[in-house]
């Protein structure tokens, strides 16, 4: 039975913790995951969803502030790993922990390296309205997702499906993918292949400033800013004065005229003016407000020829 340690914190590293919990080949004898973090506008102490997935399961449970302590490095060892497994753990190892495992540290990644390294993958593949991502196994090692390939799983990506859906979507992927990886390498199946430098792309995390619509770009930029940005942190403009969040849209099925950003409400839809075509908006959620459907948000609204900046 293969001794594993498994890196990773949010909920897309829950499904393959999970079967690797229930595999018989593998033990998983520690979980290391980020500390709790304050959540919500209570800032409510909340676990990471990898540490609640560990400690249903009787797991023993690592948060470590920094993986380069000497207490750090020796808390992994003592668990003589022979893989250490990372999914969206969120903290890059230091060349000491790289060492610890007999077949080296496994990273399930959201994205088809070596395009979209870094934090945001998923998210930015929709943004930039990609037609196929998937998910990639690699060797880890001390750049920041540049280690050999060993297996990857590919999926279209569907023309209006969010980032949040794709995040589960490819979650999903992530377990048979993993256990075929583990499996392969220990029988010394896996010719591990270099990534193309070339061809590399880094994405960063996404911030607020991110969210920010510019109308002035094509419906279907727009469109996919907004598929990207959905659950967070969420597509925005302003009106009137007031910041307004857009949840979903496509791009329109008519032609309007007008400058980039003009509003025009036709029976019952929301219709803004763009760089190239219209978008259409489905819901939306004012400054304070509930998030509503197009239909409900203009009952009571006169919004027409108003103009989104």
């Amino acid at each position: 039975m293969k001794r594993v340690v498994f890196m990773g914190s949010p909920d897309f590293a829950v499904p393959a913790l999970r079967r690797l919990i229930g595999e018989p080949d593998y033990a998983v004898t520690l979980v290391v995951t980020q500390p709790d973090k304050p959540q919500g506008r209570k800032q409510i102490l909340t676990p990471p969803p990898v540490k609640q997935a560990a400690e249903s399961a009787a797991i023993p449970v690592f948060q470590p502030n920094s993986l380069k302590t000497e207490d750090s490095v020796r808390r992994i060892a003592d668990e003589k790993p022979d893989f250490i497994v990372v999914a969206a753990y969120g903290k890059i190892l230091p060349q000491t922990v790289l060492d610890l495992p007999v077949y080296g540290c496994v990273n399930l990644h959201g994205s088809l390296l070596p395009k979209y390294r870094g934090a945001a993958p998923i998210q930015w593949c929709v943004i930039n309205g990609e037609k196929e991502t998937g998910v990639t196994t690699m060797r880890m090692d001390a750049g920041l997702d540049t280690g050999d390939i060993l297996y990857t799983v590919k999926t279209p990506i569907g023309e209006n499906e969010t980032a949040g859906e794709l995040f589960d979507r490819l979650s999903e992927l992530c377990p048979d993918l993993l256990i075929r990886t583990l499996n392969d390498l220990a029988l010394g199946l896996i010719t591990p292949v270099r990534q193309n430098e070339a061809e590399a792309t880094y994405v960063g995390m996404l911030s607020k400033s991110d969210s920010v619509i510019d109308w002035r770009l094509p419906a279907k930029q727009i469109h996919d800013l907004v598929r990207g940005l959905n659950p967070w942190p969420v597509a925005k403009t302003t009106l009137e004065g007031k910041s307004l969040k857009i949840f979903s849209g496509a791009p329109a099925d008519r032609a309007l005229s007008g400058e980039p950003g003009l509003v025009r409400c036709i029976e019952n839809g929301i219709y803004v003016c763009c760089g190239e075509g219209a978008y259409r908006i489905f819901e939306l959620q004012t400054e304070g407000g509930k998030r509503l459907s197009a239909e409900t948000f203009l009952r009571g609204r006169r919004i027409d020829g108003c103009r989104l900046i």
